[in-house]
């Protein structure tokens, strides 16, 4: 079977830029993934899911705690610079209340620290199959995370919470306090891992196709040929 040489060179080029492409998504792809995986530890070890709201506190009784709480830490504002934190990530235990919320996000880290590692199969593995793999990992973190996401104003009827934004603390009910930034930052991490995970899906399929049907059947014809 003969092949001019105009389709050969069209093949060619639908090919190379086919693969430039892939190659550009996947590169972007990789350090968005870097990126989410950091913003994991962050979001863990962090004691700022949630605070106490700036209110000037009016009365001539004792002013109301200021501080911020995460899943591991209790961070009340003294008159020392640095806040007085009680807990930590160095004993490996969240608070009692946030125990169940910490598993979850500590699954989500490891999901998406994983599809990181994954990277490196690249060089052993087919591109599509490092993807999917990818993605499911990437799934399963979002879903975990989310997961989390709910659990966690669920949790707040609780002496560290009770400590800290008064007795009008119940489910879903923060009292004095509002959620801050590390808990803004778990939700969109929701939103980033559904975005790489679909992302990693897309490009496993192309893989799989990166020629247009035209090119394919320009590439079976020189593959017969030779």
């Amino acid at each position: 079977m003969s092949v001019s040489p105009a389709l050969t060179d069209l093949s060619r080029l639908y090919q190379t830029e086919f693969v430039r492409s892939a190659r550009a998504v996947g590169v972007l792809w990789a350090v968005c993934t870097l990126c989410f995986a950091i913003i994991q530890v962050v979001v863990l070890v962090q004691p700022s899911w949630i605070g106490t709201a700036d209110t000037r506190h009016q009365g001539a009784g004792p002013a109301p705690p200021s501080g911020t709480l995460g899943l591991f830490e209790v961070c009340v504002e003294s008159d020392w610079p640095v806040p007085d934190c009680r807990g930590g990530l160095s004993s490996l235990s969240p608070l009692p209340s946030f125990q169940s919320v910490a598993v979850l996000v500590g699954v989500s880290l490891w999901a998406v620290w994983t599809s990181v590692l994954c990277l490196c199969l690249f060089r052993f593995c087919s591109a599509a199959t490092v993807y999917k793999i990818c993605a499911w990992l990437q799934l399963t973190a979002g879903f975990c995370l989310a997961l989390a996401c709910l659990l966690f104003p669920d949790s707040w009827e609780s002496p560290e919470m009770r400590a800290l934004c008064g007795d009008s603390v119940g489910s879903f009910s923060p009292g004095n306090c509002s959620v801050h930034w590390a808990y803004i930052l778990a939700i969109l991490g929701v939103l980033d891992a559904a975005i790489l995970a679909t992302l990693a899906f897309v490009l496993a399929n192309r893989q799989d196709a990166l020629l247009p049907p035209d090119a394919k059947e320009v590439t079976t014809g020189l593959l017969m040929s030779a």
